[in-house]
C-alpha cells in the first residue's frame, strides 16, 4: 500500500464495516449510498490486499486481519475526533451523556444511591449505568463490552488501561444473629472467632465464576487450614441472604457487611486470620481519559468512594486466635 496516495476517509468506512457488518447500515452510519460504501470497500480491499470482508448470508463477516485492526482503528478514529474537536469545557448541569460503570452488586448498595443524589443535583440530565462485572475478564469489559469504566480489586492490567485508587477494603465474617453454634461457643459480635469454628462452619462464597476459594481461602491455606465452602452466589445480596436466613457464614467487606448488618439481622465478627485489606480501583479504557463527561464522572465517583475508605467499626486488627500465626507471619 502506498501511504501517500491512500484516502484516510476509507478508514471511516472500515470503521462503519466492522461496526455494522453491512454496507447498508454502514452507509446510513456515514450519509453514504450503499453503492458508494460498496465501492469504498473495494478500493480498501485493493489497498490493503486483503478482503477484509466474506459475505456470509445477509452479513458482512470480517477477516482475521480485519478483526486484528478494530480496535486500535477505533481508539485512532477516537483520538482524531478529540483531536479536531477539542476540549470544551465541561458543564454537568447540561450534560446529557450516558456513561455505563461495570461493578458488583456492592457499589449497587453503597455507590449508586450516594451517586444518584449527587448527580440529582449537579448533573439531572446525565444517566449512568451499572453492570455487572464480565466473569473472568474484568478488566478487558472497558475495551470490548461497552463499559466505560469498571470498579474492581487492584490487578496488573494492560498498558492500554488507567486506573485510580478508589477505597480498601477489610473483610469481617457475617453470620444470622441467632446462629446456634456460635451461640454455644458464647463468642459475642465483634469478637474474633476461633479458627476451628470458623473452619467448622459452612461458608456461603461472592463468586461471580461460581469459583469455590477466595481470599479467605488463600489466607487459610498459608497456614494449612481451610473451610468448608458449600455455597457460591454471583452477587453479595445473595450472600446476605442466604446467611440470614440459615447457618452458613461468610467473608463480606467491612463497608458492606456494616451497612446491611442491621437491616438482616446479621451479627459481625473478625476472622481468626486477617483478610485484606483488598485495593479498589477504576479502571478505564486510555482512550477516554480526556472526555470531558468520562473525566468528570470518574472524579465524582472518586470523592463519593473516598467515604468508604475507612475501617471496621467494630475494631481493626483485633488479635487473633491466642498462639495462632497470622497469614503475614505465614508467609
Amino acid at each position: 500500500m502506498n501511504f501517500k496516495t491512500f484516502d484516510l476517509n476509507l478508514l471511516r468506512v472500515l470503521d462503519a464495516l466492522l461496526a455494522t457488518r453491512s454496507t447498508t447500515l454502514a452507509g446510513q452510519r456515514l450519509a453514504l449510498s450503499q453503492p458508494a460504501v460498496s465501492a469504498a470497500l473495494a478500493r480498501l480491499r485493493h489497498a490493503l490486499g486483503d478482503p477484509l470482508f466474506i459475505r456470509q448470508g445477509r452479513q458482512l463477516v470480517p477477516s482475521d486481519y480485519a478483526t486484528s485492526l478494530q480496535a486500535q482503528l477505533r481508539s485512532l478514529l477516537e483520538q482524531t475526533e478529540s483531536m479536531l474537536a477539542g476540549q470544551p469545557d465541561f458543564d454537568p448541569g447540561a450534560s446529557t451523556d450516558c456513561l455505563t460503570l461495570s461493578g458488583s452488586d456492592f457499589y449497587a448498595e453503597l455507590l449508586m444511591p450516594r451517586l444518584a443524589r449527587h448527580l440529582s443535583r449537579l448533573a439531572p440530565g446525565m444517566r449512568v449505568q451499572l453492570v455487572d462485572l464480565v466473569p473472568d475478564n474484568y478488566v478487558q469489559s472497558v475495551g470490548e463490552s461497552g463499559v466505560d469504566m469498571a470498579i474492581l480489586p487492584a490487578t496488573e492490567t494492560p498498558d492500554w488501561v488507567e486506573q485510580q485508587r478508589l477505597h480498601g477494603s477489610h473483610f469481617l465474617t457475617v453470620a444470622r444473629a441467632d446462629h446456634p453454634e456460635i451461640a454455644k461457643a458464647g463468642h459475642a459480635p465483634g469478637e474474633v472467632l476461633p479458627l476451628d469454628l470458623f473452619c467448622g462452619l459452612q461458608h456461603a462464597l461472592f463468586s461471580p465464576e461460581g469459583k469455590l476459594h477466595g481470599l479467605g481461602d488463600a489466607a487459610l491455606a498459608r497456614i494449612g487450614r481451610a473451610r468448608q465452602v458449600t455455597m457460591t452466589l454471583p452477587v453479595f445480596s445473595g450472600v446476605l441472604n442466604a446467611v440470614s436466613q440459615s447457618d452458613l457464614i461468610a467473608l463480606i467487606p467491612h463497608q458492606l457487611a456494616e451497612s446491611v448488618a442491621p437491616r438482616l439481622g446479621l451479627s459481625l465478627y473478625h476472622p481468626p486470620i486477617p483478610v485484606g485489606p483488598v485495593e479498589i480501583v477504576l479502571v478505564w479504557h486510555k482512550r477516554a481519559s480526556s472526555a470531558p463527561a468520562h473525566r468528570w464522572l470518574r472524579d465524582q465517583i472518586a470523592m463519593l468512594m473516598a467515604e468508604l475508605d475507612t475501617i471496621p467499626s467494630i475494631g481493626c486488627g483485633a488479635a487473633a486466635e491466642p498462639g495462632l500465626q497470622t497469614a503475614e507471619q505465614a508467609t
